[in-house]
């Protein structure tokens, strides 16, 4: 290999870069119109415009990557986490067009992405595995006679999903329904496939996973273990190497699982195998994540180990520089900075770094996709960095996180920053008795934190594009929104639009930028204060809109549109008053299931 294309965008991208350097590798970045100004386009080697705004006209686009990579003499792909990173026919596309694919086979990623199949793979190699459907279960109906017959909770999970979409936990039948159409919702969204399966959900369980890495040469060798417990919603805030509070008998129990799961798969490169943990003891297989994982920079600093350096020599046909599990050395912790509102329900936000001050130190490592200045578009993910501590023990590995948490600042955007400051002061994390489960933020974590507050509104994060002539040649040209300022060409702001309506007490506004993802209710229904109306798309993750009021509603947005944060998308008038002068003239637009 002597140039890598990378098919990702942030902090990753910057990892993936870094790496490549490490190695002696150029690195081609490629980027959306958002993502222009980005530090990882101003790290790369080589840059290229993806030519849009969404990551669907972008980083999805397996043609426009091609293009790039041939166009920039690319001669293999990195893939990094999230978007294309387990999708089988991209690997094909990028093989196909004779370039190197980093990362595991395309049968390989079909096999263990698609979750039915992994669970028979398990079950094959004795595995641990709690009771499950037999395949995909077709409709909320299906999914209601397998709750009642098996009890609640149950785990609805899309069969082609990851990082968190795709996946409900329901812990009561009359929530069951609702909850598979939107497993199924969001399978689609982000993974174009809609299946869905059911198991048993294990109550408060931790979630624990192993680290494989596999070469061609039949090695298949279990780097370490993380615990990746602190979640919310479904998706990892917290996670540390190695796995604490584990038996020798579930560490072994755990490693040979993985390991005997990648081998019968014939995996090859960087994979994660993760399980459950119940508190009685319980283990159960959950997933195979082909690709690199988010928190794989914990088991690099308790190995030594650089996990993407290793995926660089396996796709060269290279063995593993090791080929035994590694005796872990000390204890790291990471901690996700998204740009989310803890005080809000960790709603997640968009808008610019106006400050960002990163700790330093003994066992300090920040990877990071932003600084100060930076924008965070609201059409892509919360996740801006992360804050890796090092410690010779767990309990020192606390304290400096303690320390490195105190002296990070971000300002100008809400972040996960004030959650973290207190679950270090949390006992049932920081103390002997480990009591942290998935659901914990949701059920067990007291702390009130303050609210953020509101960052200032973004402009259009599109690109204005031209043609221009420089040197005597044509050459086509963006400008961001910032650069048309300058000359008092700027188009209109979100705030602008709505600012004739900011008083309107009855305006329903999108409390955040995403895809209104579909209406709840009829135009024109009578709605109650505190009912879901509507869903937004934003970030990974569904968010519900509830009626600020009581009264009768007015459509003003259609589903599946985008919508800036603060966008009057809805009317809600009191019912005494009546709503028909507001609904006459009205066009009623179209609701989507």
């Amino acid at each position: 290999m002597k140039k890598v294309l990378i098919a990702n965008r942030g902090e990753i991208a910057v990892r993936v870069i870094r790496a490549c350097r490490d190695y002696g590798l150029r690195a081609v970045a490629v980027y959306a119109d958002a993502d222009a100004d980005a530090c990882f386009v101003k790290k790369a080697d080589e840059a290229y415009a993806l030519k849009g705004v969404t990551a669907a006209e972008t980083y999805l686009d397996i043609t426009k990557l091609i293009n790039v990579a041939k166009r920039s003499g690319a001669d293999a792909v990195h893939p990094g986490y999230g978007f294309l990173s387990e999708r089988s026919e991209f690997a094909r596309a990028v093989i196909d067009a004779g370039l190197i694919w980093i990362g595991p086979d395309p049968e390989v990623i079909e096999v263990l992405g698609d979750k039915l199949s992994a669970r028979r793979i398990a079950q094959s190699v004795g595995a641990p595995l709690v009771a499950g459907s037999d395949g995909a279960i077709e409709t909320a109906s299906e999914a209601l006679a397998f709750a009642k017959q098996h009890g609640v909770p149950i785990a609805i999970k899309a069969a082609h999903g990851g990082g968190g979409r795709g996946l409900k936990i329901a812990r009561n039948l009359d929530e069951v329904e609702e909850l598979f159409e939107s497993a199924t919702r969001e399978a689609v969204a982000a993974f174009g496939r809609g299946e869905c399966f059911i198991e048993r959900f294990l109550d408060k369980p931790r979630h624990i996973e192993a680290q494989i890495l596999a070469d061609r040469s039949g090695n298949v060798v279990v780097v370490g273990t993380r615990d990746c417990s602190l979640q919310r919603r479904n998706q990892k805030l917290v996670e540390e190497a190695p796995a604490p509070f584990l038996s020798d008998v579930q560490r072994q129990a755990i490693h040979k699982a993985a390991r005997d799961i990648c081998a019968e798969a014939g995996y090859t490169g960087a994979g994660t195998v993760e399980f459950l943990l119940s508190v009685d003891g319980v283990i159960s297989f959950l997933e195979v994540n082909t690709r690199l994982q988010v928190e794989h920079p914990v088991t690099e600093e308790t190995t030594g180990i650089d996990l993407v350096i290793e995926q660089f020599r396996i796709a060269e046909g290279k063995t593993l520089s090791f080929t035994q599990t590694p005796e872990p050395r000390g204890h790291a912790i990471e901690f996700r900075i998204n740009v989310e509102d803890p005080g809000r329900g960790f709603l997640p936000s968009a808008g610019r770094i106006t400050r960002f001050e990163t700790p330093a130190g003994p066992g300090i490592r920040l990877d990071s996709g932003v600084n100060n200045g930076c924008d965070v578009p609201p059409m892509f993910d919360s996740l801006v960095a992360k804050l890796i501590v090092w410690g010779r023990d767990r309990e020192q590995a606390i304290l400096r996180a303690r320390r490195a948490l105190g002296e990070f600042v971000i300002e100008g955007v809400p972040s996960t920053l004030p959650f973290h400051r207190a679950v270090m002061q949390e006992n049932d994390f920081a103390g002997a008795d480990f009591k942290v489960h998935t659901r914990w933020i949701e059920t067990d974590f007291a702390a009130v934190l303050e609210q953020a507050a509101r960052p200032a509104q973004q402009g259009n994060a599109a690109l204005l594009r031209g043609v221009a002539e420089i040197d005597g040649k044509r050459v086509e040209i963006g400008l961001p929104e910032s650069f048309l300022r300058l000359f008092g060409q700027a188009h209109m702001t979100p705030a602008d639009a709505t600012a004739d309506v900011a008083a309107d007490e009855n305006a329903l506004r999108a409390p955040l930028a995403g895809m209104l993802a579909h209406w709840r209710i009829e135009n024109g229904a009578e709605v109650e204060k505190g009912q879901v109306v509507a869903m937004m798309d934003a970030m990974k993750m569904e968010t519900a809109i509830s009626a600020h009021r009581s009264g009768v509603i007015t459509l003003l947005a259609e589903a599946g549109t985008f919508q800036q944060a603060a966008t009057v998308i809805a009317r809600i008038d009191p019912i005494e008053t009546g709503a028909s002068s507001h609904n006459a003239g009205q066009a009623k637009p179209e609701t989507k299931a």
